[in-house]
């Protein structure tokens, strides 16, 4: 069920049910062996298989498939411009312990991420080897978010380093806890007018800021955003076949029922669809591949 929140703007016709979530990521990567080693050791993920395809990353105690890498031996980095396409995968840790713990962990191994606080998250910002953007956060209590004109208000100030690191409570970080799910994804796409009426009026997001600098941000059920879009790559191209580059990511709705009425959505804005085992995927303006699923196909 829909509920009505104090910001965002619904879309026109269907809307994404509140229960809506993300679901894991495929990653392409140069060399699948350095990329693993830097996602457990750094990341604080575990290798959930150990094929020699690709490997499924998650959170410890915690079987949920969060991020997929894909080698593609040799693969191009991302270049410093940008591709349209990833601009971060965000991973969502359960609380601001954990959050404490890791900041405090990549100082300890001599890691120096970006950091920010958004005011309704704390986050953190690395690149893996290849240059792909991560960001590494947690929410602050959604009753402690504000709106103003129907928008959320979001910014990107300073971090309070000493804070977040005090609530780890001096605990050591054993990795990323049960409950680390994928938050957001960001993208870089080439004209927020197409990105809006795909993500908001096709797919079915609420747009919740629109007045940051370039950027777009869009969820479902009242959340800050489970998925960013961004100009600020505009001039790039999308990365080619040959370059570490997002290949997808995931929605997943509650029910099968769910995932037939976003494909209608989409149809109805001649939007194509390919059916693809219970689920579908499609692509945005600019080629990202999107899947939606049921969360129940797991």
């Amino acid at each position: 069920m829909n509920q009505q929140h104090p910001y965002g703007v619904a879309p026109p016709g269907y809307r994404l049910p509140d229960a809506t979530q993300l679901g894991e990521v495929h990653l392409q990567v140069a060399d699948l062996e350095r990329s693993v080693a830097y996602y457990t050791q750094v990341i604080g993920l575990r290798a959930l298989d150990g094929s020699d395809g690709p490997t499924r990353l998650g959170a410890h105690g915690d079987n949920r498939t969060l991020i997929v890498l894909h080698e593609r031996r040799g693969a191009a980095p991302v270049p410093r411009r940008g591709r349209l396409g990833l601009f971060h995968v965000a991973i969502l840790l359960p609380d601001r312990a954990s959050l404490g713990r890791f900041l405090a962990h990549l100082a300890a191994i001599g890691v120096h991420p970006g950091m920010s606080d958004h005011l309704v998250s704390e986050a953190l910002y690395l690149n893996d080897p290849d240059g792909l953007g991560l960001e590494i956060y947690a929410d602050r209590p959604r009753e402690s978010w504000q709106s103003l004109n129907r928008q959320l208000v979001m910014a990107t100030e300073p971090l309070d380093v000493q804070s977040v690191i005090a609530a780890g409570n001096g605990v050591e970080w054993s990795g990323a806890p049960a409950g680390t799910k994928i938050g957001h994804v960001h993208l870089h796409v080439g004209d927020l007018g197409p990105a809006s009426a795909f993500y908001h009026k096709a797919l079915g997001l609420d747009r919740i800021v629109w007045n940051y600098p370039g950027a777009l941000f869009l969820s479902a059920g009242g959340y800050h955003h489970h998925l960013g879009t961004n100009t600020w790559a505009k001039d790039a191209e999308p990365a080619g076949p040959d370059e570490a580059r997002l290949l997808e990511w995931t929605i997943e709705v509650p029910t099968d029922a769910d995932v037939q009425a976003v494909a209608a959505s989409l149809a109805t804005h001649d939007v194509a669809t390919a059916p693809d085992a219970g689920a579908f995927i499609t692509r945005d303006p600019w080629g990202t591949s999107l899947r939606v699923r049921a969360a129940s196909s797991d």
